[in-house]
């Protein structure tokens, strides 16, 4: 499995929080699965507006840091499982769609935030039938992320570009997914 290459992987705390977590009971999938609490959390929490909006914040934050201690725990923690792939991309799928959609309903815009959600796992999807590895953006899952955690914090605030946001995602995703596709049928292509 490739992993995302991450900076924060190495950063003194997240070692220390995932050993920490890796000598307890708790699996790296369990972590996964929390994963998807704060993301049904931070969309209901879009949904609500207002000052939820800095819950929002916080709830995506929480769980990104779930996707970066479950790889972390099942890898250097030494706690994989069979089905380990499968909690790692799933979560991440489901909490795309409830975080993004929770803001399209939260700012009258369904099918707005439906549209960036299913261009968003079209994403991942290109990156997992090429089996490359492909990380790349404009607007790749931490780009997505960061890109909502302001939009909520500057609206709680009272700035509120929260549907210029979800366009800046349906035009960085679609980006996205079209440079994800020409370089795996580039890839394909030289192999072949």
């Amino acid at each position: 499995m490739t992993r995302r290459p991450l900076k924060s992987r190495s950063t003194a705390w997240a070692q220390k929080l995932a050993a920490y977590l890796a000598s307890t009971p708790i699996t790296p999938n369990q972590i996964s699965m929390l994963s998807m609490v704060f993301a049904a959390l931070a969309g209901g929490a879009f949904y609500l507006g207002g000052l939820w909006l800095l819950a929002a914040a916080l709830f995506i934050q929480l769980r990104l840091l779930c996707n970066l201690l479950d790889g972390m725990v099942a890898v250097e923690g030494r706690k994989s499982t069979p089905d380990g792939p499968f909690w790692n991309e799933a979560p991440d799928r489901l909490s795309d769609i409830l975080i993004i959609t929770g803001l399209g309903y939260g700012i009258g815009e369904p099918s707005l935030g439906w549209a960036a959600a299913a261009l968003a796992i079209l994403t991942a999807y290109i990156r997992e039938l090429g089996g490359t590895g492909d990380f790349s953006g404009p607007m790749a899952k931490p780009h997505r992320m960061a890109l909502i955690t302001v939009a909520a914090l500057l609206a709680a605030l009272g700035l509120n570009l929260l549907q210029a946001t979800l366009w800046a995602l349906l035009i960085g995703t679609s980006l996205t997914a079209l440079r994800r596709s020409y370089r795996l049928v580039k890839t394909l292509n030289h192999s072949a």
